[in-house]
């Protein structure tokens, strides 16, 4: 799955500063938020800080680049930072969500079983297959997809039902999306801490990364 992972050339035309760290975790116990991952929560709000705007201010500016209102539609990172408390879901969503916060960082948290063939993110033609709830992709819109259709609509606005991580969850890939200005290090520490708390999770789980890194 790692190594078919893809980022179309005209993606990275919009924003050459765009890198992918791609980590999948095999062997998750998933379940209810506990007290672990309620601290988790809870530190990753109080850790956040102010110069986080301008990591999120880099994604409003690359949706407003494919036509996207920001204000309407926001960037993961920046809904979910707007959330306090933070949400609890559930044990695996809490950890990335935690992570995401933290660093100002969008992560997309997928069940691997559930994907056909391997993530891509690509500019839209406007016929991709798409749930009812998420509504049909513009033309030019950066959308995650795979073999059956968009995965997640706006880059890392809405993800579908289909592929989104359960308490039944097993088998899991994470996304987490870089621009300027985070560096390409904080990137990397931001995929550790994540590997360290699934891990925590699930001490049998097996993690695998792939980095693609930026253009520029």
């Amino acid at each position: 799955m790692l190594d078919d992972i893809w980022v179309d050339n005209e993606v990275h035309t919009l924003r050459p500063d765009f890198a992918l760290l791609a980590i999948t975790a095999r062997g998750l116990r998933n379940g209810p938020t506990d007290d672990r991952t309620r601290a988790w929560l809870t530190e990753a709000a109080e850790a956040a800080r102010p110069v986080q705007t301008e990591k999120i201010d880099a994604w409003k500016d690359a949706y407003r680049a494919f036509g996207a209102k920001p204000q309407r539609t926001r960037p993961s990172v920046d809904a979910l930072s707007r959330r306090l408390p933070l949400p609890e879901i559930n044990l695996v969503v809490d950890a990335y969500n935690s992570v995401s916060v933290k660093h100002a960082l969008p992560i997309g948290g997928e069940d691997l079983d559930r994907y056909q063939g391997p993530p891509r993110l690509v500019r839209a033609s406007g016929d991709e297959a798409s749930e009812e709830a998420l509504g049909q992709p513009a033309p030019g819109e950066v959308i995650w997809r795979d073999d059956a259709g968009v995965t997640c609509r706006r880059w890392n606005w809405r993800q579908v039902v289909r592929t989104r991580l359960t308490e039944e969850t097993t088998n899991a890939i994470f996304l987490l999306e870089r621009l300027e200005p985070m560096t390409m290090e904080e990137l990397k520490e931001a995929g550790e801490e994540l590997a360290d708390l699934l891990t925590r999770l699930s001490p049998e789980v097996r993690i695998d990364t792939r980095l693609l890194p930026a253009r520029k």
